[in-house]
Protein backbone atom coordinates (compact mmCIF):
# COMPACT_ATOMS: atom_id res chain seq x y z
CA UNK A 1 0.00 0.00 0.00
CA UNK A 2 1.27 3.51 -0.83
CA UNK A 3 0.05 7.10 -0.98
CA UNK A 4 -1.37 6.63 -4.47
CA UNK A 5 -3.72 3.98 -3.05
CA UNK A 6 -5.93 6.82 -1.75
CA UNK A 7 -5.30 9.53 -4.33
CA UNK A 8 -9.03 9.82 -5.21
CA UNK A 9 -9.59 11.28 -1.72
CA UNK A 10 -8.07 14.54 -2.97
CA UNK A 11 -11.52 15.24 -4.41
CA UNK A 12 -13.95 16.72 -1.85
CA UNK A 13 -17.09 15.34 -3.50
CA UNK A 14 -15.59 11.87 -3.66
CA UNK A 15 -14.62 12.00 0.02
CA UNK A 16 -18.23 12.86 0.92
CA UNK A 17 -19.53 10.10 -1.35
CA UNK A 18 -17.15 7.53 0.12
CA UNK A 19 -17.89 8.36 3.76
CA UNK A 20 -21.67 8.43 3.31
CA UNK A 21 -21.78 5.25 1.24
CA UNK A 22 -19.50 3.45 3.72
CA UNK A 23 -21.99 3.88 6.56
CA UNK A 24 -24.92 2.96 4.34
CA UNK A 25 -23.28 -0.15 2.88
CA UNK A 26 -22.57 -1.53 6.36
CA UNK A 27 -26.30 -1.26 7.06
CA UNK A 28 -27.10 -2.84 3.70
CA UNK A 29 -24.94 -5.88 4.43
CA UNK A 30 -26.47 -6.17 7.89
CA UNK A 31 -29.92 -6.27 6.31
CA UNK A 32 -28.91 -8.72 3.58
CA UNK A 33 -27.31 -11.08 6.10
CA UNK A 34 -30.37 -10.91 8.34
CA UNK A 35 -32.81 -11.55 5.46
CA UNK A 36 -30.98 -14.69 4.33
CA UNK A 37 -30.62 -16.00 7.88
CA UNK A 38 -34.28 -15.38 8.77
CA UNK A 39 -35.50 -17.17 5.65
CA UNK A 40 -33.24 -20.18 6.18
CA UNK A 41 -34.07 -20.28 9.90
CA UNK A 42 -37.80 -20.33 9.10
CA UNK A 43 -37.70 -22.78 6.18
CA UNK A 44 -34.46 -24.83 6.51
CA UNK A 45 -34.49 -24.96 2.71
CA UNK A 46 -31.60 -24.32 0.30
CA UNK A 47 -34.17 -23.77 -2.43
CA UNK A 48 -35.89 -21.02 -0.40
CA UNK A 49 -32.53 -19.32 0.04
CA UNK A 50 -32.27 -19.32 -3.75
CA UNK A 51 -35.76 -17.82 -3.92
CA UNK A 52 -34.67 -15.07 -1.49
CA UNK A 53 -31.67 -14.15 -3.65
CA UNK A 54 -33.92 -14.28 -6.70
CA UNK A 55 -36.43 -11.90 -5.09
CA UNK A 56 -33.74 -9.38 -4.14
CA UNK A 57 -31.72 -9.39 -7.34
CA UNK A 58 -33.89 -10.52 -10.26
CA UNK A 59 -35.74 -7.16 -10.49
CA UNK A 60 -32.33 -5.66 -11.23
CA UNK A 61 -32.13 -8.01 -14.20
CA UNK A 62 -35.55 -6.89 -15.43
CA UNK A 63 -35.21 -3.13 -14.92
CA UNK A 64 -31.47 -2.37 -15.02
CA UNK A 65 -31.50 -1.43 -18.72
CA UNK A 66 -34.23 1.11 -18.04
CA UNK A 67 -32.18 2.27 -15.06
CA UNK A 68 -29.21 2.80 -17.38
CA UNK A 69 -31.30 4.94 -19.74
CA UNK A 70 -32.57 6.99 -16.78
CA UNK A 71 -28.97 7.51 -15.60
CA UNK A 72 -27.89 8.71 -19.07
CA UNK A 73 -30.79 11.05 -19.79
CA UNK A 74 -31.36 12.55 -16.31
CA UNK A 75 -29.25 14.09 -13.57
CA UNK A 76 -27.47 11.11 -12.02
CA UNK A 77 -27.06 12.96 -8.74
CA UNK A 78 -30.82 13.46 -8.36
CA UNK A 79 -31.57 9.91 -9.44
CA UNK A 80 -29.19 8.63 -6.76
CA UNK A 81 -30.71 10.87 -4.11
CA UNK A 82 -34.18 9.55 -4.92
CA UNK A 83 -33.11 5.90 -4.89
CA UNK A 84 -31.33 6.30 -1.55
CA UNK A 85 -34.45 7.83 0.02
CA UNK A 86 -36.54 4.99 -1.45
CA UNK A 87 -34.11 2.42 -0.02
CA UNK A 88 -34.43 4.00 3.41
CA UNK A 89 -38.24 3.76 3.19
CA UNK A 90 -37.95 0.07 2.25
CA UNK A 91 -35.73 -0.58 5.28
CA UNK A 92 -38.20 1.22 7.56
CA UNK A 93 -41.08 -0.89 6.21
CA UNK A 94 -39.05 -4.08 6.74
CA UNK A 95 -38.31 -3.01 10.32
CA UNK A 96 -41.98 -2.32 11.09
CA UNK A 97 -43.13 -5.63 9.58
CA UNK A 98 -40.62 -7.71 11.53
CA UNK A 99 -40.97 -5.95 14.88
CA UNK A 100 -44.70 -5.27 14.99
CA UNK A 101 -46.37 -8.07 12.99
CA UNK A 102 -46.51 -11.87 12.92
CA UNK A 103 -44.71 -11.90 9.61
CA UNK A 104 -44.08 -14.78 7.25
CA UNK A 105 -41.51 -15.38 4.52
CA UNK A 106 -43.91 -13.85 1.98
CA UNK A 107 -43.68 -10.34 3.46
CA UNK A 108 -39.88 -10.53 3.49
CA UNK A 109 -39.80 -11.61 -0.15
CA UNK A 110 -42.23 -8.88 -1.29
CA UNK A 111 -40.14 -6.15 0.36
CA UNK A 112 -37.01 -7.75 -1.11
CA UNK A 113 -38.54 -7.45 -4.58
CA UNK A 114 -39.20 -3.76 -3.90
CA UNK A 115 -35.55 -3.25 -2.98
CA UNK A 116 -34.47 -5.06 -6.15
CA UNK A 117 -36.50 -2.64 -8.28
CA UNK A 118 -34.95 0.34 -6.48
CA UNK A 119 -31.44 -1.09 -7.00
CA UNK A 120 -32.07 -1.39 -10.75
CA UNK A 121 -32.10 2.41 -10.90
CA UNK A 122 -29.63 3.00 -8.08
CA UNK A 123 -26.65 1.02 -9.38
CA UNK A 124 -26.25 2.64 -12.85
CA UNK A 125 -26.66 6.13 -11.35
CA UNK A 126 -24.28 5.47 -8.44
CA UNK A 127 -21.59 3.76 -10.51
CA UNK A 128 -21.59 6.31 -13.33
CA UNK A 129 -21.76 9.30 -10.94
CA UNK A 130 -18.21 8.54 -9.78
CA UNK A 131 -16.87 10.21 -12.94
CA UNK A 132 -18.43 13.49 -11.83
CA UNK A 133 -16.88 13.25 -8.36
CA UNK A 134 -13.21 13.23 -9.41
CA UNK A 135 -11.62 16.28 -11.01
CA UNK A 136 -8.72 14.40 -12.59
CA UNK A 137 -9.31 11.44 -14.91
CA UNK A 138 -6.06 9.92 -13.61
CA UNK A 139 -7.92 9.31 -10.33
CA UNK A 140 -10.82 7.43 -11.94
CA UNK A 141 -9.44 3.88 -11.78
CA UNK A 142 -8.38 4.48 -8.19
CA UNK A 143 -11.85 5.79 -7.29
CA UNK A 144 -13.53 2.70 -8.77
CA UNK A 145 -11.18 0.39 -6.85
CA UNK A 146 -11.78 2.34 -3.63
CA UNK A 147 -15.52 1.96 -4.20
CA UNK A 148 -15.03 -1.79 -4.20
CA UNK A 149 -12.87 -1.47 -1.10
CA UNK A 150 -15.72 0.43 0.57
CA UNK A 151 -18.28 -2.19 -0.36
CA UNK A 152 -16.09 -4.99 0.89
CA UNK A 153 -15.16 -3.23 4.12
CA UNK A 154 -18.93 -3.08 4.66
CA UNK A 155 -19.10 -6.77 3.72
CA UNK A 156 -16.56 -7.41 6.46
CA UNK A 157 -18.20 -5.32 9.19
CA UNK A 158 -21.89 -5.65 8.27
CA UNK A 159 -22.27 -9.45 8.58
CA UNK A 160 -20.09 -9.56 11.73
CA UNK A 161 -22.28 -6.94 13.41
CA UNK A 162 -25.41 -8.55 11.99
CA UNK A 163 -24.45 -11.96 13.39
CA UNK A 164 -24.12 -10.52 16.90
CA UNK A 165 -27.30 -8.43 16.64
CA UNK A 166 -29.28 -11.37 15.21
CA UNK A 167 -28.14 -13.57 18.08
CA UNK A 168 -28.79 -11.02 20.85
CA UNK A 169 -31.51 -8.63 19.61
CA UNK A 170 -33.16 -10.14 16.55
CA UNK A 171 -33.59 -9.36 12.86
CA UNK A 172 -35.80 -6.30 13.43
CA UNK A 173 -32.92 -4.40 15.02
CA UNK A 174 -30.68 -5.25 12.05
CA UNK A 175 -33.25 -3.78 9.67
CA UNK A 176 -33.69 -0.69 11.87
CA UNK A 177 -29.92 -0.05 11.92
CA UNK A 178 -29.89 -0.24 8.12
CA UNK A 179 -32.72 2.31 7.91
CA UNK A 180 -30.76 4.69 10.16
CA UNK A 181 -27.58 4.25 8.08
CA UNK A 182 -29.22 5.99 5.10
CA UNK A 183 -29.15 9.26 7.05
CA UNK A 184 -25.37 9.33 6.49
CA UNK A 185 -25.48 8.82 2.72
CA UNK A 186 -28.36 11.23 2.14
CA UNK A 187 -26.58 13.89 4.22
CA UNK A 188 -23.34 13.41 2.27
CA UNK A 189 -25.16 13.79 -1.05
CA UNK A 190 -26.81 17.02 0.11
CA UNK A 191 -23.40 18.43 1.11
CA UNK A 192 -21.84 17.92 -2.34
CA UNK A 193 -21.07 20.81 -4.68
CA UNK A 194 -21.53 19.65 -8.27
CA UNK A 195 -21.73 21.66 -11.50
CA UNK A 196 -25.24 22.56 -12.60
CA UNK A 197 -26.85 19.76 -14.58
CA UNK A 198 -27.38 20.55 -18.28
CA UNK A 199 -30.24 18.43 -19.65
CA UNK A 200 -30.21 17.02 -23.17
CA UNK A 201 -31.65 19.48 -25.66
CA UNK A 202 -33.83 16.88 -27.38
CA UNK A 203 -33.75 13.60 -25.50
CA UNK A 204 -34.51 10.54 -27.59
CA UNK A 205 -37.29 8.14 -26.77
CA UNK A 206 -36.33 5.63 -24.11
CA UNK A 207 -36.66 2.65 -26.49
CA UNK A 208 -34.35 4.31 -29.02
CA UNK A 209 -31.78 4.87 -26.29
CA UNK A 210 -32.06 1.25 -25.21
CA UNK A 211 -31.50 0.14 -28.81
CA UNK A 212 -28.60 2.56 -29.20
CA UNK A 213 -26.95 1.15 -26.07
CA UNK A 214 -27.39 -2.42 -27.26
CA UNK A 215 -25.96 -1.60 -30.71
CA UNK A 216 -22.98 0.11 -29.09
CA UNK A 217 -22.32 -2.92 -26.93
CA UNK A 218 -22.72 -5.35 -29.86
CA UNK A 219 -20.29 -3.31 -31.98
CA UNK A 220 -17.65 -3.14 -29.24
CA UNK A 221 -16.19 -6.64 -28.68
CA UNK A 222 -13.93 -5.45 -25.87
CA UNK A 223 -17.05 -4.58 -23.87
CA UNK A 224 -19.47 -7.38 -24.81
CA UNK A 225 -16.92 -10.10 -24.03
CA UNK A 226 -16.44 -8.66 -20.56
CA UNK A 227 -20.22 -8.57 -20.04
CA UNK A 228 -20.46 -12.22 -21.10
CA UNK A 229 -17.61 -13.15 -18.76
CA UNK A 230 -19.17 -11.51 -15.70
CA UNK A 231 -22.58 -12.97 -16.62
CA UNK A 232 -21.22 -16.53 -16.66
CA UNK A 233 -19.41 -16.09 -13.35
CA UNK A 234 -22.46 -14.44 -11.78
CA UNK A 235 -24.66 -17.33 -12.93
CA UNK A 236 -22.43 -20.30 -12.12
CA UNK A 237 -19.85 -19.21 -9.52
CA UNK A 238 -20.68 -16.17 -7.38
CA UNK A 239 -24.00 -17.58 -6.04
CA UNK A 240 -21.93 -19.76 -3.68
CA UNK A 241 -22.70 -16.96 -1.20
CA UNK A 242 -26.27 -18.29 -1.15
CA UNK A 243 -25.06 -21.49 0.51
CA UNK A 244 -23.16 -19.89 3.40
CA UNK A 245 -26.07 -20.19 5.90
CA UNK A 246 -26.21 -23.93 5.19
CA UNK A 247 -22.44 -24.30 5.58
CA UNK A 248 -22.65 -22.42 8.90
CA UNK A 249 -25.53 -24.43 10.30
CA UNK A 250 -25.05 -27.96 8.95
CA UNK A 251 -21.39 -28.42 7.92
CA UNK A 252 -19.87 -26.34 10.74
CA UNK A 253 -22.71 -26.95 13.24
CA UNK A 254 -22.83 -23.25 14.11
CA UNK A 255 -25.39 -20.46 14.54
CA UNK A 256 -26.03 -16.91 13.30
CA UNK A 257 -22.64 -15.79 14.65
CA UNK A 258 -20.91 -18.52 12.60
CA UNK A 259 -22.74 -17.30 9.51
CA UNK A 260 -21.64 -13.77 10.29
CA UNK A 261 -18.03 -14.95 10.59
CA UNK A 262 -18.13 -16.69 7.20
CA UNK A 263 -19.45 -13.52 5.59
CA UNK A 264 -16.91 -11.37 7.41
CA UNK A 265 -13.91 -13.48 6.49
CA UNK A 266 -15.14 -13.45 2.89
CA UNK A 267 -15.14 -9.68 3.34
CA UNK A 268 -11.55 -9.72 4.65
CA UNK A 269 -10.48 -11.39 1.42
CA UNK A 270 -12.57 -9.00 -0.62
CA UNK A 271 -11.22 -5.83 0.96
CA UNK A 272 -7.67 -7.20 0.62
CA UNK A 273 -8.31 -7.61 -3.08
CA UNK A 274 -9.72 -4.10 -3.32
CA UNK A 275 -6.65 -2.61 -1.65
CA UNK A 276 -4.36 -4.54 -3.99
CA UNK A 277 -6.28 -3.26 -7.02
CA UNK A 278 -6.32 0.33 -5.73
CA UNK A 279 -2.52 0.12 -5.39
CA UNK A 280 -1.91 -1.10 -8.94
CA UNK A 281 0.25 1.08 -11.13
CA UNK A 282 -1.05 2.45 -14.40
CA UNK A 283 1.01 0.09 -16.57
CA UNK A 284 -0.56 -3.10 -15.17
CA UNK A 285 -2.42 -5.22 -17.72
CA UNK A 286 -5.85 -5.61 -16.16
CA UNK A 287 -6.93 -8.42 -18.46
CA UNK A 288 -4.09 -10.63 -17.20
CA UNK A 289 -4.92 -9.57 -13.66
CA UNK A 290 -8.49 -10.72 -14.36
CA UNK A 291 -7.21 -14.17 -15.32
CA UNK A 292 -5.33 -14.44 -12.02
CA UNK A 293 -8.31 -13.20 -9.99
CA UNK A 294 -10.69 -15.74 -11.55
CA UNK A 295 -8.23 -18.59 -10.97
CA UNK A 296 -7.91 -17.55 -7.31
CA UNK A 297 -11.70 -17.53 -7.02
CA UNK A 298 -11.95 -21.05 -8.46
CA UNK A 299 -9.18 -22.52 -6.30
CA UNK A 300 -10.54 -20.77 -3.21
CA UNK A 301 -13.99 -22.32 -3.72
CA UNK A 302 -12.57 -25.80 -4.34
CA UNK A 303 -10.61 -25.59 -1.08
CA UNK A 304 -13.57 -24.08 0.78
CA UNK A 305 -15.77 -26.98 -0.33
CA UNK A 306 -13.43 -29.42 1.42
CA UNK A 307 -13.33 -27.60 4.78
CA UNK A 308 -15.15 -29.40 7.61
CA UNK A 309 -14.14 -27.23 10.57
CA UNK A 310 -14.37 -23.52 11.29
CA UNK A 311 -10.82 -22.19 10.94
CA UNK A 312 -9.96 -23.87 7.62
CA UNK A 313 -13.35 -22.70 6.29
CA UNK A 314 -12.63 -19.12 7.36
CA UNK A 315 -9.16 -19.19 5.78
CA UNK A 316 -10.45 -20.50 2.45
CA UNK A 317 -13.34 -18.01 2.61
CA UNK A 318 -10.69 -15.26 2.57
CA UNK A 319 -9.13 -16.69 -0.61
CA UNK A 320 -12.51 -17.02 -2.34
CA UNK A 321 -13.52 -13.51 -1.25
CA UNK A 322 -10.27 -12.07 -2.62
CA UNK A 323 -10.86 -13.70 -6.01
CA UNK A 324 -14.55 -12.82 -6.19
CA UNK A 325 -14.06 -9.12 -5.43
CA UNK A 326 -11.01 -8.77 -7.68
CA UNK A 327 -12.86 -10.45 -10.55
CA UNK A 328 -15.93 -8.18 -10.45
CA UNK A 329 -13.96 -4.98 -9.79
CA UNK A 330 -11.56 -5.60 -12.67
CA UNK A 331 -14.46 -6.16 -15.07
CA UNK A 332 -16.20 -3.02 -13.79
CA UNK A 333 -13.02 -0.95 -14.11
CA UNK A 334 -12.34 -2.13 -17.66
CA UNK A 335 -15.92 -1.34 -18.69
CA UNK A 336 -16.06 2.12 -17.12
CA UNK A 337 -12.65 3.29 -18.30
CA UNK A 338 -13.29 2.33 -21.92
CA UNK A 339 -16.98 3.10 -22.53
CA UNK A 340 -17.90 6.37 -24.24
CA UNK A 341 -19.11 8.97 -21.69
CA UNK A 342 -22.53 9.31 -23.30
CA UNK A 343 -22.96 5.51 -23.14
CA UNK A 344 -21.48 4.93 -19.69
CA UNK A 345 -24.78 4.69 -17.82
CA UNK A 346 -26.12 2.11 -20.26
CA UNK A 347 -22.89 0.11 -20.23
CA UNK A 348 -23.01 0.08 -16.41
CA UNK A 349 -26.64 -1.06 -16.61
CA UNK A 350 -25.55 -4.06 -18.71
CA UNK A 351 -22.87 -4.76 -16.11
CA UNK A 352 -25.53 -4.53 -13.38
CA UNK A 353 -27.85 -6.80 -15.37
CA UNK A 354 -25.08 -9.36 -15.83
CA UNK A 355 -23.61 -9.13 -12.33
CA UNK A 356 -26.67 -8.59 -10.14
CA UNK A 357 -29.30 -10.00 -12.50
CA UNK A 358 -27.69 -13.35 -13.27
CA UNK A 359 -26.96 -14.13 -9.61
CA UNK A 360 -30.62 -14.78 -8.68
CA UNK A 361 -31.00 -17.13 -11.64
CA UNK A 362 -27.80 -18.83 -10.56
CA UNK A 363 -29.04 -18.96 -6.96
CA UNK A 364 -32.11 -20.92 -8.08
CA UNK A 365 -29.88 -23.35 -9.98
CA UNK A 366 -27.35 -23.64 -7.13
CA UNK A 367 -30.10 -24.08 -4.54
CA UNK A 368 -31.64 -26.89 -6.59
CA UNK A 369 -28.30 -28.63 -7.21
CA UNK A 370 -27.40 -28.32 -3.53
CA UNK A 371 -30.72 -29.87 -2.53
CA UNK A 372 -29.89 -33.06 -4.45
CA UNK A 373 -26.07 -33.18 -4.58
CA UNK A 374 -25.20 -31.57 -1.24
CA UNK A 375 -23.77 -28.17 -0.41
CA UNK A 376 -20.08 -29.04 -0.46
CA UNK A 377 -20.30 -30.88 -3.79
CA UNK A 378 -22.14 -27.88 -5.27
CA UNK A 379 -19.42 -25.44 -4.15
CA UNK A 380 -16.76 -27.79 -5.56
CA UNK A 381 -18.56 -27.69 -8.92
CA UNK A 382 -18.73 -23.88 -8.76
CA UNK A 383 -14.98 -23.62 -8.19
CA UNK A 384 -14.41 -25.92 -11.15
CA UNK A 385 -16.74 -23.78 -13.27
CA UNK A 386 -14.60 -20.69 -12.52
CA UNK A 387 -11.51 -22.46 -13.87
CA UNK A 388 -13.39 -23.62 -16.99
CA UNK A 389 -14.53 -20.03 -17.64
CA UNK A 390 -10.89 -18.86 -17.45
CA UNK A 391 -9.92 -21.43 -20.07
CA UNK A 392 -12.76 -20.35 -22.38
CA UNK A 393 -11.83 -16.66 -22.22
CA UNK A 394 -8.06 -17.11 -22.06
CA UNK A 395 -7.37 -16.30 -25.76
CA UNK A 396 -9.17 -12.95 -25.38
CA UNK A 397 -7.74 -12.02 -21.99
CA UNK A 398 -4.11 -12.95 -22.66
CA UNK A 399 -3.24 -9.95 -24.79
CA UNK A 400 -0.25 -7.67 -24.56
CA UNK A 401 -2.19 -4.54 -23.73
CA UNK A 402 -1.82 -2.00 -20.98
CA UNK A 403 -5.38 -1.56 -19.82
CA UNK A 404 -5.19 0.77 -16.84
CA UNK A 405 -5.10 4.00 -18.85
CA UNK A 406 -4.18 7.41 -17.56
CA UNK A 407 -7.05 8.86 -19.55
CA UNK A 408 -10.39 7.36 -20.39
CA UNK A 409 -10.37 5.70 -23.79
CA UNK A 410 -13.56 5.36 -25.74
CA UNK A 411 -12.60 2.07 -27.39
CA UNK A 412 -9.88 -0.53 -27.28
CA UNK A 413 -9.34 -3.63 -29.32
Amino acid sequence: MNISTFKAFKNRNYRLFFSGQSASMIGTWMQRTAVYWVIYDKTHSAFMLGIAVFAIQFPSFLFSLIGGVVADRHDRYRVLLITQIASMIQAVLLTLVVIFTHYSVIEILVLSILLGIINAFDVPARQSLVHQLVDNEDDLGNAIALNSSMNNLARLLGPAISGIVLDKLGAGVCFMMNALSFVAVISSLLMMRLPAYIPQAKPQKAMLELKEGLNYLKSTPSLNRLILLIALCSFLVIPYITLLPIIAKTTLHGNASTYGLLNSFTGIGAISGAIVLASLRTHVNLKKALIVATIILGIGLILFSQAHSLWPALFFAIIAGFGMMSHSTLVNTLLQTTASPEMRGRVVSYFAMAFFGMQPLGALLIGSVSHYAGTQVTILLQGTAALVIVILFFPYLWQKRTLFPRKVRHRFC
